[in-house]
């Protein structure tokens, strides 16, 4: 390894490390100084543990950041980005005039790291969240990927008390992820004082030992010794590693070191600081270059053969769905499945009978689930997760920090609505079309029929951002063709004539209380368009405004709170006040259901056939 800098040797040694380590803690500080805010002090504890792994253990090509081989460096604590920053300019990636950039309008150097900047593949600064990337990226070198890169996250002492942590801990534990090394930056402060254990390593070596992993202990600010826990990490194999480094926060200058009150603050005296760590260095690492015995491991593809179902029969949406998915999974050797332990509820059973390889158990912990696929789409995979709907809402701030990441990710919420039944409201996903609505860039589906899930299923796979389809327990019936397309975006009008008064909107399973409520009115002489909705987001603006001139009054009926779901998608289409709104009427579940049968649960809630057809009845005004 080649290193060069001003009056020092040009080799790794101790003393070259810890001048490293020192200028890493100055441009913390002129950065966080520049911006006029940050998070030098958390920084500066770390610097010592990253000028080590910078300097003698990281083989990444900075060169390439894509470069398939790279081991990967996640900064689990985030708020510690400028010392992440720190690290690139001295490996030559960024320039200091970059550096001074930090956290300025259109500088790539966010407050928190974003894939903005190439060395960065997944946004963290919500804590708890990069170890779970990390043990996905292990599972994704060891099962997937087969490649020998070695995975690093730099954890903070305050995001141990997350569960998610410990999710990612019992998972990389079980699976023996020896490609796999946390180092925790047990500084003893967090964001308002001392942490629960402070610099008890040993309250946290017993945790993390318990769970399979291999626990070093260092002083995290001597160099020989931080060097010989990394050494040991990496001969250690069968179990994943962690390092517990005891440093201070604000290491150097003595006015914030270990010292409350500063976190998330530059140095009061930044010129000062910068004198008592030394002065300004320009120190340049060459980093060791990866291992690039052998080649990404993917796959074969094969031939769609998607499973098709006649008009008529019936069909739990949540059944199309696994089918489908192992008929993709055959197409495409980049797909893969997750699953949190309800695998014979959601159907990707199926999936995980016919490509083992390819299926992920994460077991009930699914922020762990959502983190790991989160992973797998940035090596490259195409990644399926899949839990209840209502399990879904565990891991909603790691979905809204994989929108954060630019990750493509494809979710499966099954056992959604009142329609459920007897499993009673702690089962039912009613918050989910809200909650998937919410995230930048989401895409929103809820299939009514087999065929319909099956053709949305496979329009995922290469649908960029977060894609969410929800799937029904029970069976209903086909009401579409096999073969029949559903372009993301659109809708189907299933009745429709000149003299329609009111327009019924659906999605999922009330589609088929729609047309049965569209069938009575008939017979009164009330004609009623019926649009199945099940592209929420995006919702089919157009359809729906030409339903609004042609009748003036809509109907929405949704299996799902009245709050954010697919009443104020529609409402939405006249939020730009570039056409006059329709009267609207919102049919959904607006109190907390108890056990019933499903067509008991749908009349309790008024959202069956019957309440439909008084909503129209009334709109129309007999």
């Amino acid at each position: 390894m080649a290193v060069t800098g001003t009056n020092l040797e040009a080799r790794p040694d101790v003393g070259w490390m810890t001048e490293l380590g020192q200028q890493l803690r100055v441009d913390a500080v002129r950065a966080a100084a520049a911006a006029g805010s940050g998070h030098p002090t958390s920084s500066m504890s770390a610097a010592d543990l990253m000028s080590v792994l910078l300097t003698r253990y990281l083989r990444y090509d900075v060169a390439r950041p894509d470069d398939p081989h790279n081991d990967h460096l996640l900064f689990s604590k985030g708020h510690a980005s400028p010392l992440l920053y720190a690290m690139l300019r001295a490996t030559g990636a960024i320039d200091f005039d970059e550096l001074m950039t930090y956290r300025r309008l259109g500088s790539r150097l966010e407050g928190h790291p974003t894939p903005r900047l190439p060395w960065v593949e997944v946004a963290t600064g919500s804590l708890g969240q990069g170890l779970p990337v990390g043990v996905g990226l292990g599972l994704t070198g060891a099962r997937l990927d087969r490649l020998p890169y070695h995975v690093w996250v730099l954890c903070g002492d305050s995001e141990l008390a997350e569960g998610s942590i410990w999710e990612a801990f019992e998972q990389a534990g079980t699976a023996g992820l020896d490609n796999l090394t946390a180092v925790v930056d047990v500084n003893r402060l967090g964001q308002r004082g001392p942490t629960r254990h402070e610099w008890d390593l040993d309250a946290y070596s017993r945790r993390i030992s318990a769970f399979g992993w291999r626990v070093i202990e260092v002083d995290g600010h001597d160099i020989a010794d931080v060097d010989r826990a990394f050494a040991q990490a990496l001969s250690t194999t069968g179990r994943p590693q962690a390092i517990l480094a005891r440093t201070r926060k604000g290491r150097g200058v003595a006015a914030v070191e270990d010292q409350e009150g500063f976190h998330g603050k530059p140095v009061p005296d930044a010129e000062e600081a910068v004198r008592e760590l030394g002065g300004v260095r320009d120190l340049t690492v060459q980093v060791t270059q990866p291992d690039r015995s052998g080649t990404p491991n993917r796959f074969p593809d094969g031939n769609l053969d998607l499973p098709t179902y006649q008009v008529g029969e019936k069909a739990a949406t949540r059944t199309a769905f696994g089918k489908a998915l192992v008929a993709l999974g055959g197409a495409r050797g980049d797909v893969v499945a997750l699953d949190g332990e309800v695998a014979d509820s959601t159907r990707t059973e199926y999936f995980a009978a016919k490509y083992p390889e390819r299926f992920f158990e994460c077991y009930i912990a699914e922020q762990q689930m959502i983190s790991a696929a989160t992973a797998m789409q940035a090596r490259g995979w195409v990644p399926y997760a899949a839990t209840f709907a209502a399990f879904m809402t565990r891991a909603f701030d790691f979905i809204r920090m994989a929108a954060v990441s630019r990750a493509n990710l494809r979710l499966c919420g099954s056992h959604v609505g009142v329609a459920i039944g007897q499993d009673g409201p702690s089962q039912m996903g009613l918050e989910d079309l809200a909650m998937l609505r919410a995230v930048h860039g989401s895409t929103v589906l809820c299939p009514c029929d087999a065929n319909q899930t099956a053709q949305l299923t496979v329009a995922m796979a290469d649908r960029k951002g977060i894609s969410y389809m929800r799937t029904n327990r029970g069976d209903t019936p086909v009401i579409y063709a096999p073969g029949e397309r559903f372009p993301i975006g659109g809708s189907r009008v299933l009745r429709e004539s000149t003299a329609d008064k009111v327009a019924i909107v659906a999605a999922g399973v009330t589609v088929h209380q729609a047309l049965a409520a569209a069938d009575r009115l008939a017979t009164e002489g009330i004609q009623a368009r019926v649009i199945d909705a099940y592209s929420v987001k995006p919702i089919d603006a157009d359809t729906l405004r030409a339903a609004a001139r042609d009748t003036g009054r809509i109907v929405t009926v949704e299996d799902h709170w009245p709050e954010g779901g697919l009443g104020d998608a529609v409402l939405d289409v006249w939020a730009d006040g570039t056409e006059p709104p329709p009267r609207v009427h919102k049919l959904a579940v607006r109190s907390m259901p108890a056990s019933a049968k499903p067509d008991e649960q749908l009349r309790a809630a008024g959202i069956d056939a019957d309440a439909i057809v008084a909503a129209a009845r009334a709109m129309i005004g007999g």
